[in-house]
């Protein structure tokens, strides 16, 4: 009977243990999420249109201040949608931001991979949100649409766990503080 409760005690002991982690993390207000996202046409192309908001967690503020640099790749697509099998995707295109801070400068940077942008804040707040809005982005060219069918556009924002440094990624995987990608936000492309 003793070495029973003593299991039974254990057992208990073993879920609570696994319980105070969990409740030590943040909730889901931290985070990338799209608030919306919309396409027109200007000329002959389709430019995309979105708000975004960056909710960034307190490792993350903290990683970022001693010096690391984060980054996130948005992604884009468009697709005919079809009534068989899977959607025709017609355009695949992303691109990457990386933010840092120089502690010597007391700046943050915000730099586009993909065009080498650079752009630089005296606040962090700042520098997201330019990172928040995205303006007449070329998405697709007119000709590439049919006017019979029906379209349906998409963006996501990723973050790079993979991009910091070794001995973070471990916590990055298993923290969800670090947890700072949105799910794809779709809507139906206007012609």
């Amino acid at each position: 009977m003793r070495d029973s409760l003593n299991n039974k005690a254990a057992i208990l002991l073993h879920l609570l243990l696994l319980l105070i982690p969990v409740a030590g993390y943040p909730n889901s207000d931290t985070g990338v999420r799209i608030i919306n996202a919309e396409t027109a046409l200007l000329g002959e192309d389709y430019v995309l249109t979105a708000n975004i908001d960056y909710q960034l967690s307190e490792k993350a503020i903290e990683a970022l201040n001693n010096g690391v640099s984060l980054f996130w790749t948005y992604q884009f697509k468009v697709e005919e949608q079809r009534d068989y099998l899977w959607n025709n995707t017609l355009v695949e295109k992303n691109f990457r931001y990386r933010i840092q801070y120089h502690a010597l400068l007391k700046m943050y940077r915000i730099i586009n991979e993909s065009n080498g942008e650079v752009d630089n804040f005296s606040t962090l707040q700042a520098a997201l949100d330019l990172m928040s809005t995205l303006r007449d982005y070329r998405l697709i060219e007119k000709s590439n649409i049919s006017g019979k069918e029906s379209y349906v556009a998409g963006m996501k924002i990723t973050f790079e766990r993979d991009a910091l440094p070794l001995p973070l990624r471990p916590i990055a995987y298993t923290n969800p503080q670090w947890y700072m990608s949105s799910d794809w936000y779709l809507w139906p492309l206007k012609k």
